[in-house]
């Protein structure tokens, strides 16, 4: 008996050695190491918001003094002001540049539309595990399986295959469907809750929020916030409206942002979400703003800095430094490498992008600043474009126009090159070698189409693959 008493205690713990054997297993595959649960959880969320047609001199904090934007102004104040974002001169040139960190001479074919070869960040944020959505104005290509080609999981958009009223009553595109709202609804407010609702949703891992806005693009028309807002309106009877209503529509835009931080607040994902706002361009011409005396008249379309400089800031709780308020040069080219590098998501070399992280200066660090910035642009494509190199100060076009930015602003005066003090005259130097670089930098491919002709967007092209 004792012999048999025995054996079945062996049995019993060789039992009890196997079970905890095969749960400790269990537990290796199903339960991640710590290291990389906390690298899944400490990837930071990214809120990209991109206003329309909206100027440097529309914003408080950089000393805009004709509407409020309190949101954006305390953003900055708890934030990175950048002083020196350019972007191209009009939307969709800008779009494509800022989405795939390439200058526009290399991938721009025509306007209202992105080639669909090209890599985008949500590619690239999706394939490192990211959750991805787009809302707000499209203009990239009228075909409704677009944002998922190029990396978007969901969207709700204005202006994806169709062109209805964006503002009251808006007639949206909700995840390739046509949705049109008939109750008083207002475009910009369908977008942002969309956006809202998509944190809501995804609270649980990273995100990328991509929100082209459609304000505070003409038709200048009431907001729901106006004296005179029609719920009923089938909005503006003109293309530009009336520009006495900039003023509300850039206070609406400030206070919709407000709205994604209390999301983000809400769902506790403030502490760890990078939100960058910019515009796409500069202010629309009809308008005029004041930076205290200044008067300051809207350039889009234009090379000038009333074309190009935008309104850049970062807010980034416990990582961005607070109140820093940056010189350093930054494009729309730099977005992309410095999305993938807070978020851990490989840029490949194939792509040869053209952006440069600003990464480290987000965190108080020197970086890599640039020293030049650059610029091509024809807002239908085709062979040639204008071009420019500039620093902060000096501004260099093709044409060998040189000038002083800081004391020329409009651009009136080029500079004489044969009698520059040293200063800039060695900035000449380096610009013109910059400029050099792009000599034969526009592909013969894209060169030789041409402006866009009609129906060529039916076409079913494929994102390139990137080695």
């Amino acid at each position: 008996m004792h012999n048999v008493s025995y054996l079945r205690q062996c049995r019993f713990y060789c039992r009890a050695i196997q079970t905890a054997a095969i749960s400790l297993a269990f537990l290796l595959v199903v339960i991640p190491s710590p290291s990389i649960a906390a690298r899944s959880s400490n990837r930071p969320n990214i809120v990209l918001i991109m206003a329309d047609d909206l100027g440097y001199e529309c914003i408080g904090a950089n000393g805009g003094t004709s509407y409020k934007t309190p949101v954006l102004d305390r953003l900055a104040a708890e934030g990175v002001r950048f002083e020196h974002c350019y972007s191209q001169p009009i939307c969709t040139p800008s779009r494509v540049q800022l989405m795939t960190g390439i200058y526009n001479v290399r991938n721009y074919v025509s306007f209202g539309k992105l080639a669909e070869s090209q890599t985008t960040f949500a590619h690239l944020l999706k394939d490192a595990g990211y959750a991805t959505c787009i809302v707000g104005k499209w203009q990239l290509g009228r075909d409704a399986r677009l944002p998922k080609h190029f990396g978007f999981d969901e969207h709700c958009l204005w202006q994806l295959f169709r062109r209805p009223s964006r503002f009251p009553n808006p007639g949206l595109e909700i995840n390739g469907k046509a949705v049109d709202f008939t109750s008083g609804e207002y475009g910009p407010d369908v977008v942002s809750d969309y956006a809202c609702d998509f944190i809501e949703r995804n609270r649980n891992r990273p995100f990328l929020v991509y929100y082209p806005m459609i304000l505070t693009h003409c038709p200048f028309e009431p907001t729901p916030d106006s004296a005179d807002w029609n719920p009923k309106s089938a909005g503006s009877p003109t293309y530009k409206g009336d520009a006495k209503y900039f003023g509300d529509m850039v206070t609406y835009m400030d206070k919709i942002i407000g709205k994604l931080v209390a999301k983000l607040d809400e769902v506790g994902a403030r502490e760890n979400t990078i939100v960058l706002f910019t515009g796409d361009n500069g202010t629309d011409q009809p308008v005029v703003s004041m930076m205290g005396d200044k008067k300051v008249a809207g350039g889009k379309g234009q090379m000038t800095d009333a074309g190009t400089r935008v309104p850049f800031i970062v807010s980034w709780p416990g990582q961005a430094e607070r109140g820093k308020v940056c010189n350093d040069l930054v494009d729309f080219s730099d977005f992309l490498p410095t999305i993938c590098e807070a978020a851990g998501a490989t840029v490949p070399p194939a792509l040869k992008i053209d952006g440069r992280s600003f990464l480290p200066q987000l965190r108080g660090k020197s970086g890599s600043p640039r020293a030049w910035i650059y610029c091509w642009y024809a807002r239908n494509g085709g062979a040639r474009g204008r071009e420019f190199v500039r620093n902060q100060r000096f501004k260099l076009y093709r044409t060998g126009d040189f000038y002083d930015v800081s004391r020329d602003v409009l651009e009136k005066r080029p500079l004489d090159t044969a009698n520059l003090d040293v200063n800039a005259k060695t900035t000449l130097a380096v610009l013109q070698t910059a400029l050099d670089q792009f000599k034969s930098a526009r592909p013969a491919e894209i060169a030789n189409r041409g402006p866009e002709r009609k129906n060529e967007q039916k076409g079913k092209g494929k994102r390139k693959k990137s080695k």
